[in-house]
């Protein structure tokens, strides 16, 4: 890496391997906005390059040896590849870890009710966002409708061009002297992000039983659960048991007059968890087992069963020993304490508009490649994985041998705030851990801006990473 750290665009003779990578990544997070849909996607991409499942590979009863691919995964949520390396799993692992799901709103378990004509849904924010950031913006609903009867339905309205999107209302400028008094957390409250999803009241036949008891209680909301009854099968209380998630509509976009960045939903985390799979994807065989982790639950905390707080990947490490031959506890102790990581995840992007909150020495830039982030956390690192030095000096040399461009940065000035990744979890095992990630501008807004040099260099680096660390 040259010491000044040039603009990654300088280095390339050729543009087109950077495009054609970014155009795959576009069409990806076009398609797949939520953690199921992504270990949906990646699963099914695996199975074509020769993975099988954790299942599979016990049902067989043969020992894994080196070159073979199993993915092990939970709930629908959260997923680990291996690829079985040449030496032991005791002398550890290679970890590319990302996170898959992004803020977002997500609808209530009794959110369908009608006011004065309107049919509106109830919703409670995910993660960390901006509220005002939510209205009047285009949404569709992803997500899933588990019945009683056992059947699982996918949902996905809005994302059609011949279907009607979804959205929060904003107040018109016209009467919002009192709402423009407000700080901006107030400006929007969390109870106020109520989705509008119709208009038109059913309509109920004159000689009907209905109509001589006075007609639907709530017409519109009535003529909603109609339609969803006929596209999906689904009831009003079948919603309490269902996981929906409202999105921003529409797909990515290339931006910029000369098409060098993205604008996506959910770039944080996706654009770390997309390249991380494709470094795994058709990786030769290593020396060390190689992992691509994807986990569900980061914005909210790690928790829950789906989460890098449970024991998914230790029990799946775990299983992978045992279909080695070599199980036992201490075992997966060695594994995992001998492990190197990479926590894919974003930082934040320098931003022109607000340089007062960064410190330019240690700032994330765009084009400038991979974000090494040492440490994160805020208050003096709380909450942070401080990597060691050794461990930074040798992702250093394997980045440089791989001529991925990538720069050491923090996220912000000191006290101006921070944040945290899935990086200090891993670090509770005694493996070596850093962020390794991509600059993104919008971060945690509904649409999120990224270059496509800084994504094409995490690839390289995400690889090297895999067969050198």
């Amino acid at each position: 890496m040259d010491k000044e750290n040039k603009n990654a665009w300088l280095k390339y003779s050729d543009t087109k391997p950077v495009m054609e990578f970014a155009e795959d990544y576009r069409k990806f997070i076009s398609q797949n906005k939520i953690e199921r849909e992504c270990v949906e996607f990646f699963t099914a991409r695996a199975r074509e390059h020769g993975y099988i499942s954790l299942e599979e590979a016990k049902a067989s009863g043969e020992k894994l040896k080196a070159g073979d691919r199993i993915y092990a995964s939970a709930m629908g949520k959260i997923v680990a590849f291996f690829q079985i390396g040449k030496k032991s799993l005791e002398n550890g692992m290679n970890i590319l870890g990302a996170h898959i799901d992004s803020p977002r709103l997500d609808i209530k378990q009794n959110p369908l009710y009608e006011d004065n004509g309107l049919a509106m849904l109830d919703t409670h924010y995910y993660g960390g966002i901006k509220k005002y950031q939510w209205v009047a913006l285009p949404l569709a609903l992803h997500g899933v409708v588990a019945k009683k009867d056992g059947t699982v339905v996918k949902v996905v309205l809005g994302e059609d061009p011949k279907e009607g999107v979804f959205g929060v209302s904003d107040l018109l400028i016209h009467l919002s002297a009192d709402q423009l008094e407000k700080r901006g957390n107030k400006v929007v409250e969390g109870e106020a992000l109520n989705i509008l999803v119709g208009s038109v009241p059913l309509k109920v036949p004159e000689n009907s039983k209905q109509a001589k008891g006075g007609g639907a209680k709530n017409p519109v909301k009535e003529n909603i659960l109609k339609i969803l009854k006929k596209k999906y099968g689904i009831e009003e209380a079948d919603f309490l048991s269902a996981e929906l998630e409202a999105v921003p509509a529409g797909e990515a976009r290339n931006y910029g007059l000369d098409n060098s960045m993205i604008m996506a939903y959910g770039q944080d985390d996706k654009v770390c968890a997309y390249p991380s799979w494709r470094a795994i994807e058709d990786l030769p065989k290593t020396e060390r087992t190689a992992v691509c982790l994807l986990v569900d639950k980061e914005e909210i905390g790690s928790v829950g069963a789906t989460g890098m707080h449970s024991r998914f990947f230790e029990n799946a490490v775990a299983e992978i020993l045992n279909l080695c031959g070599g199980y036992s506890d201490l075992a997966v102790r060695r594994a995992l304490a001998n492990s190197n990581m990479l926590s894919s995840d974003v930082s934040a992007a320098f931003d022109p508009n607000y340089p007062e909150v960064m410190d330019k020495k240690n700032a994330c830039f765009f084009c400038k490649g991979i974000a090494l982030n040492k440490f994160t956390g805020s208050r003096g690192k709380s909450g942070s994985n401080d990597a060691n030095a050794e461990y930074v000096a040798k992702v250093r040399k394997i980045f440089d041998g791989a001529d991925a461009s990538f720069q050491l940065c923090e996220l912000g000035k000191v006290d101006q705030g921070g944040g945290g990744t899935i990086a200090y979890i891993m670090a509770n095992y005694g493996m070596n851990v850093i962020d390794s990630g991509v600059g993104v501008l919008n971060m945690h807004a509904p649409w999120e801006i990224t270059s496509k040099a800084d994504i094409y260099e995490s690839l390289k680096g995400y690889r090297a990473f895999l067969i050198e660390a």
